[in-house]
């Protein structure tokens, strides 16, 4: 038997962050005063999503619904030492099951929200996306994340970076429609939206910047709510100084922009990824579109980070329920 040896300082890379998480304050706040809100948790007899759940309800944010095997679950519950007897179960046998019983329950009203439990993110999803057993809605499926780091409550939105591999026009304009609506929700009231590419020119050469200029273009009538600027390589979009040497200071949205359009998923989840493990970001992610919001957490995901979620979520559905 080969045990793995703890990581050491000597191995840890020069480029990690240091510092821990912080789910951000500001965001539990306005979670928790919209109330509890119910959230299925598909194949939930795990430890993880077991333990971010009962974090979740002491924070005041769920009633949540366990779905998945119930022998298993009680059994799971009782490794973390979590007394779930008060908890309704709903059974689904094995990863599909969990997840068409998780989205039934989201069809019928019963619940708010549904959260990855222990199950493969393409299994959820392609439940979710299925006409008869899912939960569409008549919009584009598009996730989100909210992004804060230590120490500030500005929020930054990336979409997006985890369901849509490389989204059409069709799609990136929904997702300026979410991140608008979602950075409002969050109490901006005029969200300033960038949108990614590899430079602030538009070039034939790169088909990303045209698409950015032309997302720009439309959005112009269709978003008036929010600024929206492309294309922008990444410094435009963070930095002040990058702003000043490259004459755009009475740009609205360089150097301080709110949200982040991006052309495909490799470059969201890079850029994502980056921010959490480099600058040590607490990164809470949904996916929006469906008759219900959807939390795709991941096995790598820190408690603060599944807390986040929960609160975004929590957001995202009260949001839904006014519509």
């Amino acid at each position: 038997m080969i045990l793995e040896q703890p990581t050491t300082e000597a191995d840890r890379s020069p480029f990690l962050a240091r510092e821990k998480p912080v789910c951000n304050e500001s965001l539990l706040r306005r979670a928790r005063g919209l109330g509890r809100f119910r959230v299925a948790i598909a194949q939930a007899a795990a430890p993880l999503p077991l333990i971010a759940t009962r974090q979740a309800m002491e924070a005041d944010l769920v009633e949540p619904v366990l779905v998945g095997d119930r022998d298993a679950i009680l059994a799971a519950a009782a490794e973390v030492d979590w007394d779930v007897s008060g908890i309704e179960i709903i059974n689904g046998e094995g990863e599909e099951g969990a997840a068409v019983a998780a989205f039934a329950a989201a069809r019928a009203g019963h619940v708010d929200a549904v959260m990855k439990g222990h199950l493969h993110s393409d299994v959820l999803m392609r439940v979710a996306i299925d006409r008869d057993r899912g939960i569409r809605g008549g919009q584009r499926f598009v996730h989100v994340f909210h992004l804060t780091v230590p120490g500030s409550d500005k929020p930054l939105l990336i979409s997006d970076a985890a369901v849509n591999v490389v989204p059409d026009m069709a799609t990136r304009q929904q997702s300026i429609r979410v991140v608008a609506d979602m950075l409002a929700k969050l109490g901006i009231a005029r969200p300033r939206i960038a949108i990614l590419s590899a430079t602030e020119t538009p070039m034939a050469s790169m088909a990303s910047s045209i698409e950015a200029r032309q997302l720009a273009d439309w959005a112009v009538e269709a978003v008036p709510q929010a600024d929206v600027r492309g294309p922008y390589a990444l410094d435009l979009i963070l930095s002040s100084d990058a702003v000043k040497v490259k004459e755009l200071k009475d740009d609205p949205v360089a150097g301080r922009a709110d949200g982040i359009i991006v052309p495909d998923i490799v470059s969201g989840n890079a850029l994502f990824k980056a921010l959490v493990y480099v600058r040590g970001a607490c990164a809470a992610g949904v996916v929006i579109g469906g008759k219900v919001p959807v939390m795709l957490t991941s096995r790598a995901d820190p408690p603060e980070a599944r807390l986040a979620s929960f609160a975004l979520a929590a957001i995202a559905a009260r949001a839904q329920t006014a519509q």
